[in-house]
Order: structure tokens, then C-alpha cells, then sequence
């Protein structure tokens, strides 16, 4: 297996644009999500807390780091994935776990973690676009 198929061939340039937003947004809002985890990684759920340190301190990586690696668009198949599966944790907890519904009015809902989670899938699935450091690594590596 070449090391150049580890990065998918991305979209057109109309697409790229439409990545490279997302990417940016959405990498923002993980990061701002993610701040206050990775300055406590293995407590900031509370001393009281049933989920283990190193869940918590995976979940604030996933988070902080995957925001951050959207927002370059570098590893953004590792980072999708560590965020896919820290949502998938947050929609059943929220769903399943605490009953909430889809969307609320003032209350917890699910649907902002759903969201993201669909967003992680959308860019493992299509890539980060032309726009990211993961496509010029791609191009690099395809020259050589």
C-alpha cells in the first residue's frame, strides 16, 4: 500500500471552498469546546466522574487536537475519527442516557453532537478538499 492512498483525492475547487468552511468553523467550535478539557485532561469531568481519566483525556484530545487539525487540514482522518467516536459517546449519552431529545428548548438535546458527528463522517469520507495540508502532503508524495 502506498502512503499516498491514506489521503483521499479531493473534491473540485467549488468543493474545496465548501470544505475549507466547514473545516474552519466547525474546527474553531472544537477547539473552543475542547480549551477548558485539555487544561484538566484527566479530571475535567469532575472528581466524581464514572468515566476514567484517560477516556476524559482522550475525549479533550479529540476535541482540542482534532479542532485544530480540521482547521489545517492535516490528519484529518485521524482527527475525524477521534471525533466521531467522542460524539458518538455524547449522542448516546445524550439520547439513550439522559432521554434528551433531538432538539430542546433551553435543555439538553443531541442534535449539536449528531451534527458533528455526521461532519466527522463527512470528512473521513471525502477528505479535507484541495485546501489543507493533507492535500499538498498528497501531492507531494504523488511526485515522489
Amino acid at each position: 500500500m502506498k502512503l499516498v492512498s491514506l489521503f483521499p483525492p479531493p473534491p473540485t475547487k467549488l468543493g474545496s471552498i465548501g470544505l475549507l468552511l466547514l473545516r474552519l468553523v466547525t474546527g474553531v467550535a472544537f477547539m473552543m469546546h475542547g480549551w477548558s478539557k485539555i487544561q484538566n485532561p484527566l479530571h475535567w469531568m469532575g472528581p466524581e466522574a464514572p468515566t476514567p481519566g484517560i477516556l476524559q483525556a482522550l475525549a479533550a484530545l479529540s476535541e482540542f487536537g482534532g479542532g485544530l487539525a480540521w482547521i489545517l487540514g492535516a490528519l484529518v482522518p485521524l482527527a475525524s475519527l477521534g471525533i466521531f467516536f467522542t460524539m458518538a459517546v455524547a449522542v448516546f449519552f445524550h439520547a439513550v442516557v439522559r432521554g434528551d431529545p433531538f432538539v430542546a428548548k433551553g435543555g439538553g438535546s443531541y442534535e449539536p453532537a449528531l451534527v458533528y458527528l455526521v461532519i466527522a463522517v463527512v470528512m473521513l469520507t471525502v477528505g479535507p478538499g484541495l485546501y489543507s495540508v493533507d492535500a499538498w502532503l498528497r501531492q507531494r508524495l504523488a511526485r515522489s
